[in-house]
């Protein structure tokens, strides 16, 4: 459906801290990767940079609220719902499951929020209306998903 994506993937020992535990930064690339690959599904990339002028999707607000521990070689599903929709504007909902307990916990929960944005000819960035082929493949999750 245009309006959630679901990514599995293990965790890496990399993103572990001492106690073997994901450290909280590694959330955040969790959900920017589930974003990116959200995009791709739908053919096209979190950077047009081949539009005139290019465009691209930077966060403006980002935050994580933590359930549970996520362990080395466990498998997180991200799950990512898109929780509203306005011409420059996309927010998300991303919740972060550890398949690998008994039973399945959620392990975080987390929000994205990325706003359309114009490379001017100055080179600085400027809000901006979504590209008529993104804009029109994204829809809102059904109310009951989002709770």
């Amino acid at each position: 459906m245009p309006y959630e994506f679901k990514l599995q993937r293990r965790v890496e020992f990399s993103e572990t801290d001492m106690a073997g535990i994901v450290h909280f930064a590694n959330f955040f690339r969790y959900m920017e990767s589930v974003e990116h690959a959200f995009y791709r599904s739908l053919g096209f990339s979190a950077m047009l940079g081949h539009l005139d002028p290019p465009m691209g999707f930077p966060r403006v607000h980002a935050e994580c609220d933590y359930r549970a521990p996520l362990r080395f070689e466990e498998t997180v599903e991200l799950h990512l719902l898109v929780r509203e929709k306005r011409l420059k504007v996309l927010s998300y909902l991303v919740r972060m499951r550890n398949l690998s307990a008994a039973p399945v916990v959620e392990v975080a929960r987390g929000a994205l929020v990325v706003v359309c944005v114009a490379q001017q000819a100055d080179g600085s960035m400027a809000a901006a209306p979504m590209p008529g082929h993104v804009f029109d493949q994204i829809q809102v999750a059904p109310a009951h998903l989002l709770e």
